[in-house]
């Protein structure tokens, strides 16, 4: 990042940091209570994606995890401007590890290591924990859309050691990464364009998924990593390592992919199961319809 970029990131996050973090907490979650009663558009994305996921509840308890998923992001993203400072001297105090044998076990192959990674819980906080209890992460991602945010997480992210790769055109880098036995990371859990991805269950529905992830690991047959940071009850985190998956693979290539996808998908699923609060249910995850392929 250009040092004036730099610069002008530090002076915002530490403008931030400057207040303390009850206060932050409290001014975030009254912005988020806002957004959630006038911001009518993505209110209605969650409520309609909770009430489809979760036939079982009845209208009281969706709501209920509809506003503490607003609530959950408003902790989260007032928490965001202490991760700059966070580091192997204070870590335990923000998070615990469960699974690192996963882990140690994986990396020990030296085939490297690709991990699942969602929009759930802090991923963010996942990026200052995950090259201290493990090691530096490469991180596929897309820019975001604003570029002083962009340029915040993209400072936050790094700072401990990961690198970034930009999305797209980025499998002959992943593959040599790899063979050095790196760990790549790769959020697996958004909507994609008919023509990126495949079709596999989550919540009982289509979804289509992007399949970077399965193509990368059938190539490479690297252990893949499932790993999230799930906010405690406690509002301490907990870093979940699960144990590593191989890849499938047969004769059947496009079989394959979908295939893994659906299991890479399932597992996402899992824990949004067990954390339904600390998902993006206001992201449009079944907005591609299997229509769309067929016309292709």
């Amino acid at each position: 990042m250009p040092v004036e970029k730099t610069k002008t990131t530090q002076r915002i996050l530490f403008v931030f940091r400057s207040i303390p973090l009850v206060v932050r907490k409290a001014i975030f979650l009254t912005v988020f209570f806002l957004f959630y009663h006038l911001g009518t558009k993505n209110r209605l994305i969650a409520l309609y994606n909770l009430r489809r996921s979760f036939p079982e509840k009845d209208t009281k308890e969706i709501v209920r995890i509809a506003k503490g998923v607003y609530r959950h992001f408003a902790i989260v993203a007032a928490e965001f401007f202490d991760l700059p400072y966070i580091d192997k001297s204070n870590i335990h105090k923000w998070v615990d590890v469960e699974g690192l044998e996963n882990f140690q076990e994986a990396d020990a192959k030296g085939k490297g290591m690709l991990s699942i990674v969602a929009h759930f819980g802090n991923w963010e906080l996942m990026t200052i924990a995950g090259p201290i209890y493990l090691k530096p992460f490469y991180i596929v991602y897309r820019p975001l859309d604003n570029p002083v945010i962009d340029n915040m997480v993209e400072y936050v992210r790094t700072m401990q050691g990961n690198f970034l790769i930009p999305k797209g055109g980025s499998g002959k880098k992943i593959a040599e990464l790899l063979k050095e036995n790196h760990l790549i990371a790769i959020l697996s859990d958004q909507n994609v364009a008919a023509s990126e991805g495949v079709f596999v269950d989550f919540f009982g529905r289509p979804a289509c998924s992007g399949v970077g992830l399965a193509v990368m690991a059938m190539r490479s047959g690297a252990p893949i990593l499932p790993a999230f940071m799930a906010r405690q009850k406690s509002g301490k985190y907990k870093l979940i390592l699960k144990p590593t998956i191989e890849a499938v693979c047969t004769d059947n290539y496009e079989a394959d992919l979908v295939v893994n996808t659906q299991r890479f998908t399932k597992i996402v699923e899992e824990v949004v199961r067990e954390y339904p609060e600390q998902w993006f249910w206001f992201h449009q995850r079944w907005k591609t319809k299997p229509w769309q392929k067929k016309k292709m």
